[in-house]
């Protein structure tokens, strides 16, 4: 069973899609030394936020090859992944969850579920989310025509929403 762990990062200064796929390329070595999958990153459209997902057989070893890499690990959780279908859709938007109470994947998605007439309305579709292990942090990527149609669908459902903000997905070659 493999660890997935999610690092959120935000610059001063945009960083760009090359940037990234050039950081990924630098410390590949690190990462197979480690046995760390990087399963991609999405990066805001501004460039000055950047999420990325790891998988390894434990969390210990992505916090190495991360540190080692000299990544800022400070923001750094464990947490599931969650989607419905096996190959969803490429999403280009995020929305930004916290809780200040502990909930439960189970609870959330119930609420959206009941939300699915709302998505269709708006041409939305799901594409997974990232559930933290600590269950006070979300983060949920969606295919949408524009991250409006995201926030109205939020609203709607009565879903926190941090932020919503719109995404490149950047998937490994």
């Amino acid at each position: 069973m493999s660890t997935h762990m999610f690092l959120q990062r935000r610059f001063e200064q945009p960083v760009s899609v090359d940037e990234v796929r050039g950081h990924v390329r630098d410390d590949e070595w690190c990462h197979l030394l480690h046995k760390v999958q990087w399963r991609g990153s999405f990066l805001s459209r501004d460039g000055h936020t950047l999420v990325c997902w790891f998988t390894a057989a434990d969390a210990e070893s992505i916090r190495i090859a991360l540190r080692q890499s000299g990544a800022d690990t400070r923001f750094l959780w464990s947490g599931t992944v969650h989607q419905e279908e096996s190959e969803p859709p490429v999403p280009n938007a995020l929305v930004e969850r916290s809780f200040k109470d502990p909930v439960t994947f189970e609870e959330v998605h119930a609420v959206a579920k009941a939300a699915r007439g709302c998505l269709q309305i708006h041409r939305v579709k799901y594409s997974r989310s990232f559930f933290s292990a600590d269950r006070k942090r979300m983060l949920c990527f969606y295919q949408a025509p524009d991250t409006e149609s995201v926030r109205i669908i939020q609203r709607e459902a009565g879903l926190p929403a941090d932020s919503v903000w719109s995404l490149q997905a950047i998937s490994p070659l």
